[in-house]
């Protein structure tokens, strides 16, 4: 009698303990920065510290540095990539990029709004476009946007790059998209991540990764990006 007895103690401490132990820690967003000036590649680095959900696991101060690295650390989630930088271009490494880590999203981070960088960053597969000018918390913001599946881009740029593709959209073509998938073809083009477009909708996330997949298969796109400029440039909305 003593001896079950005990055992029941030693169960219940045991379960207990389980439920004492502190939740694990989730997973934090890692993000690259490839920017060559260094007073602001340091406070951007500084500011990504005192954020709890995300650490910077590489600061590089030229592409060739990053695309190194690429094989020798853990992967990025996101670069943040300037696109005047030292030897090889940003926008020349956003498809080395691409190519070699296609599981990181790139946001170009630059000084410079003009329409034909811009166009050539969407086209290489940028997920998301800001200026320096932006507010640290608006940075912070952008990172966790782009990670959970949002293309973050300030206002100005979202605006030029409508305008860009309105310039250079040709008769529009035919697609069959349902009702369904044009409303959330529509809430991609205004950067809402998946998770925030089936709350919009009110469906699940499984239903809106369905309506995606079938969308890039009848826009005969591959991602989010991709789709996004093809709506823009058919003028879809």
């Amino acid at each position: 009698m003593g001896m079950k007895g005990g055992r029941m103690h030693t169960a219940a401490m045991k379960s207990s303990d389980k439920s004492q132990r502190p939740p694990r820690e989730k997973e934090k967003i890692r993000v690259w920065l490839v920017e060559d000036n260094r007073t602001f590649r340091q406070a951007l680095a500084r500011v990504m510290a005192r954020a709890t959900d995300m650490e910077c696991t590489g600061s590089f101060t030229s592409s060739e540095d990053a695309i190194e690295a690429i094989p020798k650390r853990d992967p990025p989630d996101v670069i943040l990539l300037d696109v005047n930088l030292p030897g090889m271009s940003g926008l020349d490494a956003l498809k080395v990029f691409k190519s070699h880590a296609p599981q990181a999203a790139v946001v170009i981070l630059t000084m410079f709004d003009d329409q034909e960088k811009i166009y050539q960053s969407v086209s290489a597969g940028a997920s998301g476009y800001l200026l320096k000018t932006a507010t640290p918390d608006s940075i912070l913001g952008s990172i966790r946007d782009v990670h959970a599946g949002g293309a973050p881009m300030n206002p100005k740029v979202a605006r030029a790059v409508m305008d860009m593709f309105a310039k250079m959209a040709g008769p529009r073509e035919e697609n069959n998209l349902t009702d369904r998938e044009r409303d959330v073809l529509k809430l991609m083009t205004e950067g809402l991540a998946t998770k925030q477009i089936a709350s919009r909708l009110e469906l699940s996330y499984h239903t809106i990764d369905t309506h995606l997949r079938n969308i890039y298969a009848k826009l005969h796109v591959h991602n989010r990006s991709e789709a996004v400029a093809r709506a823009l440039r058919d003028r879809m909305f």
